[in-house]
């Protein structure tokens, strides 16, 4: 089953707008997806599940982590990077059976000009060190908020023709 993570906490995200994007496509496919946004980690996941400490609120999270087989990632620009409740929802899965050898898709999106290139790349140096199959072909969506119509979906046909390409390398992957 592939999971789509949405990578911020961020309230009312273009990066959930982009994942339900995704799912959606993908469904069109006939490939079952799951989708888990950021904004569902416990709110004290800093005291409860790091350092192999697993609250009872984490324990579905990591079930769901643990029945993937391939993620796509879909990491907003924060600071330049990744937003920091994503490396640390990565901090708290079990290691290291949440990511080893698993395949994971990354796709950057960003309100600038780069679609989030160098928090992409930082997070490709994440997967590789977990030991996870990245998927080469990488999805930027600079300029995000111009991407979405005012129903929340990709509208522009070059930016879905990509994601469609890409869509099917993840399912070749």
């Amino acid at each position: 089953m592939i999971l789509i993570i949405s990578g911020t906490n961020r309230p009312n995200s273009k990066t959930l707008k982009i994942a339900k994007c995704y799912q959606q496509l993908l469904d069109r496919k006939s490939i079952e997806s799951d989708i888990f946004s950021l904004e569902d980690l416990p709110a004290n996941i800093l005291e409860t599940d790091l350092y192999g400490k697993r609250s009872t609120a984490f324990e579905p999270i990591q079930e769901k982590i643990s029945k993937a087989d391939l993620f796509i990632f879909i990491a907003p620009e924060y600071n330049g990077s990744i937003p920091g409740a994503l490396k640390l929802f990565i901090d708290c899965c079990t290691f290291p059976i949440s990511f080893y050898h698993k395949k994971v898709a990354l796709v950057g999106l960003s309100s600038g000009r780069y679609g989030n290139l160098r928090g992409i790349d930082h997070l490709t140096g994440i997967c590789h060190y977990l030991r996870m199959h990245v998927l080469p072909l990488k999805i930027f969506l600079p300029n995000v908020q111009n991407e979405l119509n005012d129903e929340g979906q990709l509208f522009k046909e070059d930016t879905l023709q990509f994601i469609n390409e890409q869509i099917e390398e993840i399912i070749r992957f």
